[in-house]
């Protein structure tokens, strides 16, 4: 049986950001720390053309820079310095750019193994138990806390147990924790792209009948790219050769970056809004994906996660109660509630006004993109949400 305080179940990007956010404080106060992950993370970093990356906000930076490892992740990050907007076939466009708003970049775009890499690198081992490759097969309520069964029939008793296990968590329907789910009935087709132009730092958001796009910069001139398309689409576009599918998305996109040469691995993400219905009981929080996963083609994903992170240590390490305490824990999901609230619904309506080719709402997009253009107040909102900082809980 082996006894820790916080056992955090997912040692992903999430599960690790929380580890590292915490390790310094629980080292103070003796804290012990159980970090348990199915996948082991590998001996290094090894580049690749099909790496999947994620978009870090400029808030996240801040956050990152907190807790001490962001000159380790600009080391491979992709700064995005501006971002074009557009609506395909229409004439209005919207451009973002870093410049304007005063700051080093809007964001930046980060290999996960790299990102990975910086993360448990920075963990102190006589603070974090690995517990990995590890699974968590079953957890029980116990009077201070939760015992967490493991795939090797271990035993451990924590005090706060943090479910960060992605999505798809057997272990919050295991515990009764129900969700709310709703479908966009389409499915997000993830890869490389290699145009012959330069991108030059530029990320593009485009608007297109099926869903909408996103290219953004990568290392070695490649772009990350994001095409939504309705499900029953999905498997032909699989199915398409190299030069069949470079040349429909080059129908959609447009020329902006020249040609397009190459493209990596495709790999489908059938997209659906999914938020749980409770995120703290007593000894428990629902953190990450777990928690809420929202469509990529707004980028708010991962960086809400990480903005719920820093929140929940703030807020357990300013507390003077038990960890676990729920007047401690449910401090904390108010705090973040207004947050998420206005992060799931920027996401989520941006998504359905921009996937909709009904006439109307289509025109209306199209004159609110020429707003953002005309109105600087509505451009600089907009751009504030895409930096991770329009919202009470972000770095100001």
């Amino acid at each position: 049986m082996l006894r820790v305080d916080v056992a955090i179940i997912g040692g992903g990007l999430v599960g690790a950001s929380l580890a590292l956010a915490l390790q310094g404080e629980a080292r103070r106060r003796g804290w012990r720390i159980a970090l348990i992950e199915p996948f082991a993370p590998g001996e290094g970093y090894q580049p690749s053309y099909d790496a999947r990356s994620t978009a870090l906000s400029y808030g996240s930076r801040l956050i990152y820079e907190g807790l001490g490892v962001w000159p380790a992740i600009a080391e491979q990050a992709t700064a995005i310095e501006r971002i074009h907007v557009s609506d395909r076939g229409r004439f209005a466009a919207s451009r973002l750019s870093a410049e304007q708003e005063g700051v080093p970049a809007l964001g930046y775009v980060v290999e996960n193994a790299w990102l990975g890499q910086c993360l448990w690198q920075a963990l102190d081992s006589e603070v974090i138990q690995w517990r990995c490759p590890a699974q968590v097969e079953r957890m029980e309520p116990t009077a201070d806390g939760y015992r967490l069964t493991l795939d090797d029939e271990t035993l451990i008793d924590c005090s706060l147990a943090v479910l960060a296990d992605g999505g798809r968590s057997s272990l919050r329907e295991q515990l009764g924790i129900t969700v709310n789910q709703r479908p966009y009935d389409q499915t997000a087709l993830i890869a490389n792209i290699t145009p012959s132009r330069a991108h030059g730092g530029e990320a593009f958001e485009r608007f297109t009948e099926s869903g909408p796009l996103a290219l953004l910069p990568l290392s070695e001139n490649r772009c990350a790219l994001v095409w939504t398309h309705p499900s029953r689409e999905i498997e032909r576009l699989l199915k398409l050769d190299e030069r069949a599918f470079l040349a429909e998305l080059q129908q959609a996109f447009g020329y902006r970056l020249g040609a397009l040469k190459q493209v990596g691995a495709r790999v489908p993400y059938p997209l659906v809004l999914i938020e749980a219905a409770e995120q703290v009981r007593a000894n428990l929080v629902v953190l990450g994906n777990a928690a809420h996963s929202l469509h990529p083609i707004a980028g708010q994903g991962f960086n809400l996660s990480l903005r719920d992170v820093r929140a929940l240590a703030d807020t357990l390490l300013a507390s003077a109660a038990p960890l676990g305490d729920l007047a401690t824990l449910q401090r904390y999901a108010g705090i973040q509630a207004d947050d998420q609230a206005r992060t799931v619904a920027f996401s989520d309506q941006v998504t359905r006004l921009f996937s909709t080719d009904q006439p109307l709402l289509a025109a209306g997009r199209n004159l609110g993109l020429l707003g953002l253009e005309l109105l600087p107040p509505a451009k600089r909102w907009f751009a504030r949400q895409a930096m991770g900082m329009g919202t009470r809980g972000s770095p100001q």
